[in-house]
């Protein structure tokens, strides 16, 4: 974990509490963190899911892998150590979205098993849902689909510490959610997951 550099600092509670925000919303605040190759399409079924929840009235943010390092994560690379480090980073960001009662829809490759144990283990902590959703697909799927040239140019080796080529990616061994996108419909993967949250108690619909 990340060493804790600043001192006298501390935790401030208000006096608006979790359960005020859920009641406000009329919903829970959950972490749904996709995980899988490039290409798997995770930023897909997250898009799809938001505009579905959307539909019935949820409120959603979601956190996508690019749009984060064209921002807070623009410091950091692909080495192992920088991957850690920006999934350390999103798994603090989503943990706020959660206590705000926000669904935070989290879509990255995360390809250590360890980086994203340490995101649950965070949400654990806190009582926060956490929910892993695998988006498997194979990686010769993957490759065929190729939305941003970014295979080829690794085949290439016009980059480096790609997962999938030079890159492990360790799979989710007991993931709340396994979808096989590479034999799924895109509505078949968004009505899995919403009836998900329905069991958990996480949304109802008004």
């Amino acid at each position: 974990m990340a060493e804790q550099k600043a001192t006298n600092v501390h935790w401030h509670d208000g006096e608006v509490t979790r359960a005020d925000r859920h009641r406000l919303l009329g919903q829970k605040g959950a972490t749904l963190w996709f995980t899988g190759l490039s290409g798997s399409g995770k930023s897909t079924v997250a898009v799809a899911l938001e505009q579905a929840l959307y539909e019935r009235g949820k409120l959603t943010y979601r956190l996508d892998g690019d749009n984060v390092r064209l921002g807070i994560n623009k410091n950091l690379g692909f080495s192992a150590e920088d991957r850690t480090e920006n999934i350390r980073r999103i798994g603090e960001i989503a943990k706020l979205f959660v206590d705000s009662g926000v669904i935070a829809l989290s879509s990255f490759i995360s390809p250590y098993r360890a980086d994203r144990d340490r995101v649950r283990q965070l949400h654990a902590e806190s009582d926060y849902p956490f929910i892993e959703i695998f988006v498997d697909c194979s990686l010769a799927e993957a490759e065929a689909r190729d939305p941003k040239g970014l295979y080829k140019k690794a085949r290439a080796g016009e980059i480096a510490n790609f997962t999938g080529i030079d890159d492990p990616y360790e799979e989710p061994q007991a993931p709340e959610i396994h979808l096989h996108t590479d034999q799924m419909s895109l509505e078949q993967e968004v009505e899995i997951i919403i009836d998900y949250l329905h069991q958990q108690g996480l949304i109802a619909d008004i």
